[in-house]
């Protein structure tokens, strides 16, 4: 590997052990093109985890191919069906939450309005 690889590698590692997603699936991608099946597999599952739909179809193509097996490739499907269920989740509580300060500060410029009239 030369010296330009091993720093972007050395650089992933750390940003995947930070919580970079990107990261985390460029480790899995260099992994791969060192012929490490099984240290793929862990780092496109662990991107997963936390969203990341290229590791999925990776892990798609693995079990396709014979190099993941169907229980690795349906905790790949839950895993990531249970990240979009949370981000919607935590959308629809952001948005609640707007929803909420937008009415509150309606309601005091409302009453704002009524004091400086009277």
């Amino acid at each position: 590997m030369n010296r330009d690889k091993e720093k972007a590698t050395h650089y992933w590692k750390l940003a995947a052990m930070g919580g970079s997603v990107e990261a985390r699936y460029n480790l899995g991608c260099e992994e791969a093109n060192l012929g490490n099946l099984n240290r793929r597999l862990k780092h496109f599952m662990i991107a997963v985890k936390d969203g990341c739909n290229k590791s999925l179809k990776n892990i798609k193509i693995l079990y396709s191919d014979g190099h993941a097996t169907k229980d690795e490739y349906a905790k790949a499907l839950r895993s990531y069906q249970a990240f979009l269920e949370e981000r919607s989740r935590v959308i629809k509580e952001t948005k609640r939450q707007q929803l909420m300060i937008e009415t509150n500060t309606m309601n005091l410029l409302c009453r704002r309005r009524r004091i400086q009239i009277n």
